[in-house]
């Protein structure tokens, strides 16, 4: 059974002038126990809208949307959820100790296990020596850190966490995706929404791209990043009549700091390129894949 289930999500927005905003149009995802999964969309997308029906704050216009099995309208399928919204707010006069205390009231812990597990998640955060400092002495790396306590501090089933690593340095931010990683190897489910797409891409096993309300891409990080079939070639000699007798194949090449980087429709089509090297007297020296990062996949599917 996945920890989060959508199906057929719909979700429109009316104005009073009688207009509609279609938000999400039929959106299909789940994400299972011990998962790390990322939402990924331009603003406008229907990303915190997703969350939103997911958290029992708006309702889905179709579609069914579960959590742990439970419809999100079951208040009980949030029991068990721990939620960092992005730019969230904590009341300046209240400590570290006293924020994580409200936190685990709210979710039913008794006092011994809200001292144990603030202790635990303040030392795994790296901000255990502020436990009694006033949030309003915080930088923004902290509160976020003390942001993540918060929704840690129950032990969560499942987390959704709205730019988790905001303003967090960059070790802060390593520490944040080993943190991540070790909840999912508990079996914590985590739905991870960010626009540092290198974290998504450092941190997650599967990714989502909604664009426009729809799921434009989805599957493991390494399926969407070798979808593009190119290739570095190092070889010589490279001179403008072979560079001309590749693009005549359709070929898209690019010199680039000694190498040529080859654009190339399948590897039936590469090994003519090859071939063409070497019955000019060419000597190949290297051939390898060219990998496309997350953020040339999202940009793409984007503006497609």
């Amino acid at each position: 059974m996945p920890a989060i289930e959508v199906v057929a999500l719909h979700k429109v927005y009316r104005s009073t002038l009688g207009r509609t905003i279609t938000a999400l149009d039929g959106v299909d995802l789940s994400v299972g126990e011990g998962e790390l999964f990322g939402l990924l969309g331009p603003n406008g997308a229907g990303k915190t809208t997703a969350v939103k029906i997911l958290l029992g704050l708006t309702r889905a216009t179709e579609g069914s949307a579960r959590i742990a099995g439970l419809p999100v309208a079951n208040p009980e399928s949030r029991r068990r959820v721990g939620y960092l919204p992005e730019g969230h707010k904590i009341p300046g006069y209240l400590t570290a100790r006293q924020t994580l205390s409200i936190f685990g009231r709210m979710s039913g812990l008794d006092g011994a296990t809200i001292n144990r597990r603030a202790g635990e998640l303040l030392e795994t955060l790296r901000i255990s020596q502020w436990i009694d400092v006033r949030v309003k002495k915080f930088s923004k790396g902290m509160t976020q850190r003390l942001g993540l306590a918060a929704a840690l501090i129950h032990s969560p089933n499942v987390l959704l966490l709205d730019e988790p690593t905001d303003g967090v340095d960059p070790v802060g931010r390593r520490e944040i995706r080993d943190l991540l990683r070790e909840e999912a190897k508990n079996g914590t489910a985590v739905l991870l929404n960010s626009h540092l797409l290198s974290e998504i891409e450092l941190t997650c096993d599967r990714v989502a791209v909604l664009r426009a309300g729809k799921l434009a891409a989805h599957g493991t990080v390494e399926e969407l990043t070798r979808g593009s079939a190119k290739y570095k070639m190092v070889a010589a000699p490279v001179d403008d009549s072979l560079i001309a007798a590749f693009r005549d194949t359709g070929a898209g090449v690019e010199r680039v700091n000694g190498h040529v980087l080859l654009s190339v429709n399948d590897v039936q089509h590469l090994n003519a390129l090859v071939d063409q090297l070497r019955a000019r007297g060419g000597i190949l020296s290297e051939l390898s894949p060219v990998r496309s990062t997350l953020e040339d996949v999202f940009v793409d599917l984007v503006r497609a």
